[in-house]
């Protein structure tokens, strides 16, 4: 129903500034307010009365505060000439008139934008709820902008309260003689004080104004404890240096990252208490998984389960912890490349280049045909299908731990052919990340575009394929020429002291993994090719490096496999059981069926063997489904239905993996290698 025969807006000025005169009359002017629009109730001559009197108010407040203003611009003149004020003083003085000044055009401004968002609101349809949808959506940026004036004015009111300060302890020092110790605490409050100006980034004030940066209304919330003296206080110390919790609108938690205040140290205590209890938990959750005969790493998991969303709920940063288990996949990639030597490289380059090339295509024919067939997006389809194509490198890398190359002379060893195409599938990740865009625009496109669209992706590979060249490149001029020389001068500078052993090895990883992530190659593919450039210089040195590392790589793979388990969801697992089990079996037996498939084809006769092994070794989801999935989700190519499937099928996957592994060993394996690879 539109609202018709609008009262003028000088009226609804005047409704308002009786509003503001007697806020205690709010609800009677309301009344009478609607009762003027729609002509009921009130006669003609009591309607003009309220109208004057409501314009006498509003035009007094208006003189009133045009004699305010010219009062305050005559005392800043004044101020400006009294001789006898310092600097401090003058600055603190006129910075306070026009602190007034702007108040009051600000509260002006209100009473103008409140009137012009009464009116929008009385000319809507109170059915239209896209309109009232609009009409919230200016007014909350309006409440927005107004709180940030309030901050900003706020903020000048502390600098000039801290002049004032700074004047009054001028004019005390000028008025009394000082020590000299009172001298020295002065000059260091003066190099305490520049020091602040230095280091104070304005970081507010630089990015308010810069594109795509939104005004959010965030609660900032302190940590539940009781409510005991110590506790108050501690909150008191907490609000203090910054360490609260933020959540936005969205449900969006956020904690500090920098502070104000560089010169005081801090340290984020929902972080470590989150470290602390995954440390906990996960020694009898993986106590337990060895006493059942499974890999330790389903307890880290496990433990993640207990804790993350699905459980307990206690894990607070969650983005922090995945972030710490990042480092786990670096340093076990790194130790894979260790074991992996350039020699077992040559060997099975090229099986490691085909195979997981051959399986992706077929993977994605696959997922095209089945996506036709459910009438299901091509750019869905196409997604679905890289996502699951990809086997997970830190699980078989266990798997492999400890085995014995026993291999015939002429053979290919089978961990060294499953460990290059593992490597192979990680540059193929940093590939489908950097395809998602065109996935993403090739999902809102017409038909008259996609010709671009294909142009653009064989653009995308071409530089993929350049930037891998560039990498090789630079690894054979380490290898020839800087690798020998670091390491020896490491050895040199460690004896009888590791700490200089370790931190170098960290460093070396840590350049390698630049390297690939500057040339947009995964920086998985940078850990492993910095293990097999340090494998080149023989194997005492290899056995040494791995003894420093190791126990680094296991804690933070600990803090890896539980970071998995914040995103497993057994609820939604046991109420979808039959689907998530047949999605997860077929996933499983196709994934399989190719590998034996693609083996068959480009294995040598005599290795033909392994292709079973191979293949339950690739017949899982990799983890990372979860990154591609959360990305595509965010981006609009997958919903939040397919999302959770992906997740799901993926956990499934991994923990069926241990069982197809030790079928195939059991199997292919003779029995001395066996007992060392499972």
């Amino acid at each position: 129903m539109k609202v018709t025969g609008l009262t003028p807006l000088w009226t609804l000025l005047s409704l308002l500034c009786g509003h503001l005169a007697n806020a205690a009359d709010h609800e009677d002017v309301v009344k009478h307010a609607i009762k003027l629009h729609r002509g009921k109730g009130a006669v003609i001559t009591q309607r003009k009365q309220w109208v004057m009197e409501s314009c006498r108010k509003l035009s007094g407040l208006l003189r009133q505060k045009n004699v305010v203003l010219s009062k305050l611009k005559s005392a800043i003149r004044a101020v400006e000439k009294d001789a006898g004020l310092s600097d401090e003083e003058k600055l603190f003085q006129v910075h306070t008139f026009e602190i007034f000044q702007k108040e009051l055009n600000e509260s002006e401004n209100s009473v103008f934008q409140a009137i012009h968002g009464l009116q929008r609101a009385l000319q809507g349809d109170y059915k239209d709820v896209v309109n009232m949808k609009e009409s919230s959506r200016q007014r909350l940026e309006a409440l927005r902008e107004a709180a940030i004036k309030e901050e900003m004015e706020y903020v000048e009111l502390l600098a000039a309260e801290k002049h004032q300060v700074e004047a009054l302890k001028n004019m005390q020092h000028q008025n009394k003689s000082l020590s000299m110790l009172d001298e020295i605490l002065e000059d260091v409050r003066k190099a305490a004080d520049r020091l602040e100006e230095e280091i104070e980034e304005h970081a507010f004030d630089d990015n308010k104004s810069v594109r795509g940066v939104n005004f959010e209304a965030v609660l900032r919330v302190e940590e539940d404890e009781a409510n005991s003296k110590r506790n108050a206080s501690k909150r008191e110390v907490e609000d203090d240096l910054g360490l609260s919790m933020l959540i936005d609108s969205q449900n969006n938690q956020y904690i500090l990252t920098k502070p104000r205040d560089s010169t005081i140290p801090r340290a984020d205590h929902h972080f470590i208490k989150d470290i602390v209890t995954i440390g906990m938990l996960s020694l009898p959750c993986g106590w337990l998984c060895t006493t059942i005969g499974l890999p330790t790493m389903f307890g880290y998991i496990i433990c993640g389960v207990l804790l993350g969303p699905s459980g307990l709920n206690s894990i607070k940063s969650i983005v922090q912890v995945e972030t710490l288990g990042e480092f786990g996949v670096f340093f076990t990639l790194f130790l894979v490349g260790l074991e992996f030597s350039p020699e077992r490289l040559r060997k099975v380059w090229k099986i490691s280049l085909q195979g997981p090339c051959y399986m992706t295509v077929l993977m994605i024919a696959f997922g095209l045909l089945w996506g036709h067939l459910l009438q299901i997006r091509p750019t869905q389809s196409v997604f679905i299908s890289t996502c699951l194509s990809l086997s997970s490198t830190p699980l078989v890398s266990r798997f492999l731990a400890g085995t014995v190359r026993g291999d015939k002379e002429g053979d290919i060893d089978y961990s060294s052919v499953l460990l290059g195409m593992l490597v192979m599938q990680d540059v193929q990740l940093g590939l489908f990340i950097a395809v998602m865009p065109t996935l993403i625009q090739a999902g809102v496109s017409t038909h008259s575009s996609i010709f671009k669209e294909i142009l653009r992706i064989l653009i995308l590979i071409g530089q993929i394929l350049f930037s891998l060249a560039a990498v090789f490149l630079i690894c054979l001029v380490i290898k020839t020429y800087l690798i020998g020389p670091y390491y020896r001068k490491l050895h040199a500078e460690s004896k009888g002291n590791k700490e200089i052993l370790i931190l170098g090895i960290s460093a070396f990883i840590f350049l390698m993994l630049t390297i690939t992530e500057l040339l947009d190659v995964s920086m998985e593919l940078g850990c492993f090719l910095a293990g097999a450039l340090i494998s080149s210089q023989g194997h005492m040195v290899t056995e040494e490096i791995m003894s420093c590392i190791e126990p680094i790589r296991d804690f933070l793979a600990i803090i890896f496999f539980a970071s998995i388990g914040l995103h497993v969801f057994p609820t939604f697992v046991i109420y979808e059981l039959t689907v998530l089990l047949f999605l997860t079996l077929s996933v499983v037996i196709m994934k399989f069926v190719l590998a034996v498939l693609v083996l068959s084809l480009i294995l040598p006769k005599t290795s033909q063997y392994i292709k079973w092994i191979v293949s339950a070794g690739l017949a899982q989801v990799s983890e990372f489904s979860f990154v591609l999935g959360s990305r595509a989700r965010r981006a609009g190519i997958i919903s939040r239905e397919v999302y959770l499937l992906i997740l799901s099928v993926t956990t499934l996957s991994l923990l069926l993996a241990p069982a197809l592994w030790r079928a195939a060993i059991m199997k292919c394996v003779p029995r001395p290698e066996r007992r060392s690879s499972t």
